[in-house]
């Protein structure tokens, strides 16, 4: 596949190095530019490219940059894209500002599908970059971790299903993207290493009730960090 990855940073750095040793051509994009990409290529084997670039992807586009950063996104290339869009973010009021229709109740995928006028799967949110980084392990391995995916095109999750399968991890189908609040910050199913049927109970026991409470403590846990 022809994969654009928007971030570069530990989560958008990590898929890019998996994502070209299984042969496929990956660009990769920040807000600093191509020239401050070197060792990053040289690392991974992506391609620095312009942002404009990267979301031209045809096959994939992986959004992995804060949600304060995605409303600078190109949108009129975005909502044009053929291409499945990845949203890997997690939003955080301490870093992101205090976004009302999030606090409302809208997932911050769905913000972000919303933003850049095109559909979104979640996915690479629910798993701490050092994890994403070293933990990958063969099919059937005991405790291999598993990740999970949300979204509206059943087709679309199948392909990042299985693109995580090939990278090292077992997927989980997390429902419809309204569902995908059920791996983000505070939750559950949060940012801890799971197998498969551990994640799957993990998601079902997310209470909506507890949301904003959830999301506040685990933004407070994260202030330092952000």
């Amino acid at each position: 596949m022809e994969i654009g990855i928007i971030g570069s940073g530990n989560i958008g750095s990590a898929l890019a190095g998996y994502l070209t040793a299984l042969g496929h051509h990956v660009l990769i994009a920040n807000s600093r530019g191509p020239e401050s990409l070197g060792d990053i290529a040289n690392k991974t084997g992506a391609i620095p490219v312009p942002t404009e670039a990267a979301i031209k992807a045809k096959d994939l586009v992986i959004i992995a940059i804060p949600n304060k950063a995605v409303v600078n996104l190109p949108k009129e290339i975005l909502s044009a894209s053929k291409a499945i869009v990845l949203d890997a973010g997690n939003y955080y009021p301490s870093r992101d500002g205090q976004i009302a229709e999030i606090a409302n109740g809208m997932t911050d995928s769905e913000w972000v599908a919303k933003q850049i006028d095109h559909p979104v799967i979640k996915a690479f949110n629910n798993i701490v970059a050092p994890s994403l980084a070293s933990k990958t392990t063969i099919a059937g391995s005991p405790n291999r971790i598993a990740l999970s995916v949300a979204g509206d095109d059943s087709e679309q999750k199948q392909t990042v299903m299985k693109l995580i399968d090939a990278i090292g991890f077992d997927a989980v189908d997390g429902g419809e993207l309204s569902e995908s609040w059920r791996q983000q910050p505070g939750e559950p199913a949060y940012c801890r290493d799971l197998d498969k049927e551990t994640l799957k109970s993990a998601l079902a026991q997310a209470d909506s009730r507890k949301r904003a409470e959830n999301l506040a403590n685990a933004d407070e846990m994260a202030r330092p960090y952000l």
